[in-house]
């Protein structure tokens, strides 16, 4: 007999990518009324809107910049089109969560006392974070009866910290790594929990490499929820001592990136 086993997801409403994770993972999901929730929270954290912008286009230099900026406009008028103007198609991650009746929450503090309430009354076995924008603090962490767990693309505890997709492909790797690991105070810290490789592509840019990985976590996540629910995962330490850690990619950095040959977009 297959046990009850509740979690919840705590993500963002990133415009590009998180939605391609969830549109996979709900397609092969067999058990979808687990699910007691999906968060949305603020993307990238508390940073406003205007610094986001300028990071955004200190990334993306001005051709690549306007490249996205339309793109994202065009999400946010899709984003809020009702369901008899969308012709059976998903623009956001709301629309997506509401077509496969899926709870939606949004938060914009994860650890307030309050959102913590109510998650307290969604008796929950795990939290699932994917992309989440803000740090877990402690009485998040504890409040599900097996904790919370994320899943970061690097073989952790390499490339721990930011956008370690792109760090990776700086650094000449011929694969990028997808980690499910438990998250504890520290930062990609936490034990590991499943781990697995993705060969880069030839001539594949940033961008590509993102979307195919967010598929490969989905199908991989949905496998690290079958153990946990079983009690057949199998934590494998998460050595500090081997650690790496980048922050957000710089201007030069990003220079650097197109100079070996890579693309973002």
């Amino acid at each position: 007999m297959t046990k009850s086993f509740n979690f919840a997801f705590i993500t963002q409403d990133d415009p590009f990518y998180v939605r391609i994770f969830f549109e996979e993972f709900f397609a092969i999901y067999e058990r979808p009324g687990d699910i007691k929730g999906v968060v949305i929270a603020p993307p990238m954290g508390k940073k406003s809107f205007a610094a986001l912008v300028r990071q955004m286009y200190e990334f993306y230099g001005p051709r690549d910049f306007v490249r996205v900026g339309a793109r994202y406009v065009l999400y946010r008028v899709t984003s809020k089109l009702p369901v008899w103007l969308r012709a059976g198609k998903v623009f956001s991650l709301r629309q997506l969560c509401e077509d496969k009746h899926v709870n939606v929450v949004f938060a914009r503090d994860t650890n307030a006392p309050g959102f913590l309430q109510l998650l307290a009354r969604w008796d929950l076995d795990l939290i699932v974070s994917v992309a989440a924008p803000q740090i877990f603090r402690e009485p998040l962490i504890n409040l599900p009866r097996k904790g919370c767990i994320n899943i970061h693309n690097s073989m952790l505890p390499k490339y721990r910290g930011m956008l370690p997709n792109f760090w990776q492909m700086f650094n000449g790797e011929e694969a990028v790594g997808t980690t499910i690991h438990r998250i504890n105070a520290g930062i990609d810290d936490g034990d590991i929990l499943l781990q697995r490789e993705t060969p880069i592509q030839s001539g594949e840019s940033l961008a590509a490499l993102i979307r195919r990985t967010k598929r490969v976590g989905a199908r991989f996540m949905a496998e690290a929820l079958d153990q946990l629910r079983e009690d057949r995962a199998m934590p494998m330490p998460n050595r500090r001592e081997d650690a790496t850690y980048y922050s957000f990619p710089t201007r030069d950095d990003v220079a650097a990136f197109r100079r070996r040959g890579y693309r973002l977009l």
